[in-house]
């Protein structure tokens, strides 16, 4: 009993410390070229703060209920990435023209495809057969293919302004869309139909040695709260510590010969870690739909806010903002809707599903390096 009353005491220390500390570093080396050696050491506080973030939004998650627990750290990651591109598209200047579209369609990408893709091969080898809300999981799915096309595939086609852009009241239309579609997704699933958005309940088996479910008491509403104030401290040193090491993973991008779109792919990558491990968790727990609220809620939030925010900004932000994508990204976001709606309509899965959306993911990464 000692020993774990200790181990409890010092994971308690790290999730609590870590977070300022990760602050503290990202005010020490904003602004400034880092070293390689110091690269490193930014880079091994970022995944130790990523890691925290996951048990923090854990946390308040179990606190509040699925599935709002799930939307918090969507929304969360999503706020903050808004910031993290603004910043980049400010001090880039008209190179950073299609950061916001890049980095969009990477969301898209990363959570439809790789984060369902993994949480699917997971869940399915671990409990062979993997069972989700179809009625939940479908209709978020349709909004996000619906969200995409509209703010994605549309600027490509459209005629009123040159080059796959949209004129200024084309613009306003798309985020005032965005922002409606995403606020009827956040109805529909914490009051209207919240029952479409909970894990399904397991078989009535008896549990093998080892897998017996142990259900904790949801944590009082202070630690509730301290986890939420440090899931954001969290969330802020991720995306900063993103950005100061953004540099560097342009100068590897440019030395492997890829486009700058890759660079919105990897900061991507980097921000939506925290909602990845947390959907793996989840599957591994037998939980998919928590994992699809997870990945789908997250895409929803990424073109739901980020949309109207960088519409907004462009009243002051100089240049085009670029959102059309090439035919390349179009035909992988249609083969995104194809297989993800095939997928959820039955409402269970095999590893089968899973591997079909790494493999898209993985050729998404491909062509991003190399078009």
């Amino acid at each position: 009993m000692a020993a774990t009353k200790t181990s409890n005491t010092g994971s308690a220390w790290r999730t609590t410390v870590t977070p300022i500390a990760a602050l503290i570093l990202l005010a020490l080396v904003w602004g400034r070229d880092l070293a390689p050696a110091l690269v490193g050491v930014v880079a091994l506080v970022l995944i130790a703060a990523v890691l925290v973030a996951v048990h923090h939004a854990e946390v308040v998650a179990h606190r509040v209920g699925e599935p709002l627990g799930s939307l918090i750290l969507a929304v969360a990651v999503t706020v903050i990435e808004v910031g993290l591109i603004l910043s980049l598209m400010i001090s880039g200047g008209p190179d950073t023209a299609g950061l916001a579209r890049d980095t969009v369609f990477a969301a898209v990408m990363i959570t439809c495809n790789g984060i369902v893709g993994l949480c699917l091969v997971v869940g399915a080898l671990r409990h062979g057969i993997v069972a989700f809300n179809a009625e939940g999981s479908s209709g978020a799915l349709a909004t996000v293919v619906a969200l995409a096309t509209l703010c994605l595939v549309l600027p490509s086609v459209t005629t009123s302004s040159l080059g796959p852009t949209f004129s200024g009241s084309q613009l306003a239309f798309a985020a005032i869309v965005s922002l409606a579609l995403y606020s009827v997704y956040v109805f529909v699933q914490t009051v209207r139909h919240r029952d479409y958005f909970l894990p399904v309940p397991a078989e009535d088996e008896p549990p093998t040695e080892g897998e017996v479910e142990v259900h904790l008491p949801p944590p009082s509403t202070r630690a509730a709260l301290l986890s939420l104030v440090l899931l954001t401290i969290s969330l802020v040193a991720v995306v900063g510590l993103a950005k100061t090491v953004s540099p560097a993973i342009e100068s590897g991008v440019t030395a492997i010969g890829a486009p700058l779109s890759a660079v919105g792919v990897a900061i991507a990558l980097v921000v939506l870690l925290p909602e990845t491990l947390a959907a793996v968790r989840a599957a591994t727990r037998d939980r998919l739909q928590t994992s699809y609220n997870l990945a789908l809620g997250s895409a929803l939030a990424s073109i739901g806010l980020t949309i109207p925010v960088i519409a907004v900004a462009m009243i002051w932000l100089p240049g085009p903002l670029v959102l059309g994508l090439n035919p390349t990204e179009m035909v992988l976001l249609a083969l995104s809707a194809l297989v993800g709606t095939l997928t959820v309509v039955a409402g269970r899965a095999t590893v089968l599903q899973g591997a079909v959306h790494l493999l898209i993911f993985l050729s998404f990464l491909f062509t991003a390096v190399t078009p």
